[in-house]
């Protein structure tokens, strides 16, 4: 059973976005270099870093829905 993680702030899962954001810009430009290199290794590297970055926003999105599903339920009462 996997361990239940302590709710974030609203304000850090902002922040955890923008380090989001910021990790793709840095990954765009690792997939630019990469091609104008024609180096097929540090192109998987950007693209498996790629998939980290669309990981991590998924997370958080889905995080920031749980928090108005939440919201919703309290409201409800």
């Amino acid at each position: 059973m996997a361990k239940k993680k302590a709710p974030k702030s609203k304000a850090a899962k902002i922040i955890g976005l923008g380090m989001q954001v910021f990790g793709a810009i840095g990954v765009m430009k690792q997939i630019k270099e990469a091609r104008g290199k024609n180096d097929k290794l540090e192109l998987t590297d950007a693209i498996v870093s790629a998939a980290a970055v669309v990981t991590g926003v998924a997370l958080l999105i889905r995080s920031f829905r749980e928090e108005d599903a939440e919201s919703v339920d309290i409201a409800a009462l």
